[in-house]
């Protein structure tokens, strides 16, 4: 099959590896039909290298029809259409019981000290191979994928794997009130439809981004937006909040954020490190941009809270710890917990009237064989790229 690999920063390509094949009597396979390029895909482009091998197949938004599955796989079959969550998860320890999937003790990567496994994202998390491919092996399928009807296009769909239950969470784990305000810092697809969510519920949403056609695909849905490269950006917002700012912040940004040099600089002189010692640095280190983090922290009300749903990689980050004090700032994160949101978001991507505006989020649409186009246009924020859906 043809699968999207890695070789190292800033090459990926489409090479032919073997077929998936069952090999737990939990295991699935699916032919992928959609499959989704994530902002963290780029943080593996980027800055991750240490922790990956070359020939590492990428992805981890995949829909897709089941194509065969192993003697404990009961509640999907072959011929099925299945979304399937980026948490590689049991559905019956401990945390899974408290609907923590993505902190699933069956899965856990104990040698790093990480959380469930993920879909196509390095030794951190399980080294299990991604779904930007033909076909994929589904661990743990007898609990993970979702079904969904046939049908509608994918589009409505394979967010489910992602972008639609990060979001959910971005906006349940910020704590807005009935009516209140929450800034969404990032624009891209996570901010995107973390900013059309809250709309959906009520809230009043500020959107912030420097890249002008997500700031018109965000403005497009009724989000009023502030330009990043203005002048004082928490003076602005709180301008517009009665001088308090939103009562919560979401964070959709993460390391890849701009205008932090001294976190540039970390990351890029980790790349040029071989891995064995680039990987114990950045465990170790505070390498991320902090700048959409130390934005919010400035921007959230006194008493607010904020929601960080952006990737950050760095052990020791230095935070302005008497700064969030002094405001009585509530701060939550964390991957998404997929299935824990799957009830809540299936009615509305299977309604017609499209309420979160799923039609209206991929930019692009490309054949998997353009995947380096795809990584390269995405990660320079070319050609109007904001969300990007592979055909194998």
């Amino acid at each position: 099959m043809k699968a999207v690999t890695w070789h190292g920063k800033r090459d990926v390509r489409v090479d032919t590896v073997p077929d998936p094949v069952i090999e737990k009597p939990t295991d699935a396979i699916i032919k992928v039909t959609s499959t989704g390029i994530c902002g963290s895909d780029l943080h593996l482009y980027e800055v991750l290298g240490p922790f990956l091998s070359e020939g590492d197949i990428l992805g981890h938004e995949p829909m897709g029809v089941v194509e065969a599955v192993g003697a404990e796989v009961a509640h999907i079959k072959p011929g099925d259409r299945v979304v399937v969550p980026f948490n590689v998860s049991c559905g019956h320890c401990f945390m899974c019981g408290e609907k923590l999937y993505a902190q699933c003790e069956t899965t856990q990567v104990r040698e790093y000290g990480t959380g469930a496994s993920l879909l196509g994202y390095t030794k951190l998390y399980g080294q299990v191979p991604g779904g930007q491919a033909e076909y994929l092996r589904v661990p743990q399928a007898h609990f993970g994928p979702v079904k969904v009807p046939d049908g509608p296009p994918d589009e409505r769909f394979v967010y489910l794997s992602d972008v639609l239950p990060t979001a959910w969470q971005a906006v349940e784990w910020a704590n807005v009130p009935d009516g209140g305000s929450v800034t969404v810092l990032g624009l891209g697809p996570i901010g995107q439809m973390a900013a059309r969510v809250a709309l959906h519920r009520g809230y009043r949403v500020i959107g912030v981004d420097l890249v002008p056609e997500r700031l018109a695909l965000a403005a497009k849905h009724g989000v009023e937006v502030v330009d990043a490269k203005t002048g004082d950006l928490a003076e602005a917002i709180r301008t517009m909040t009665d001088g308090r700012g939103t009562d919560s912040v979401i964070d959709a940004v993460g390391m890849e954020a701009h205008g932090s040099p001294v976190g540039k600089l970390a990351q890029t002189l980790t790349g040029f490190l071989p891995d064995r010692a680039a990987a114990p640095l950045m465990q170790h280190a505070g390498v991320d941009r902090l700048a959409a983090l130390n934005s919010a922290i400035e921007i959230v009300r006194r008493g607010g809270t904020i929601s960080l749903s952006g990737v950050y990689g760095g052990m020791a980050d230095p935070l302005p710890m008497l700064q969030m004090f002094d405001k009585g700032i509530t701060l939550r994160m964390g991957q998404a917990h997929v299935k824990r949101w799957i009830d809540d978001l299936l009615p509305l991507v299977a309604d017609d009237a499209d309420p979160l505006g799923v039609m209206d989020l991929a930019s692009h649409k490309l054949p998997l064989d353009e995947a380096p186009h795809a990584y390269e246009i995405f990660q320079k924020k070319q050609d109007g790229a904001i969300k990007i859906l592979l055909n194998p």
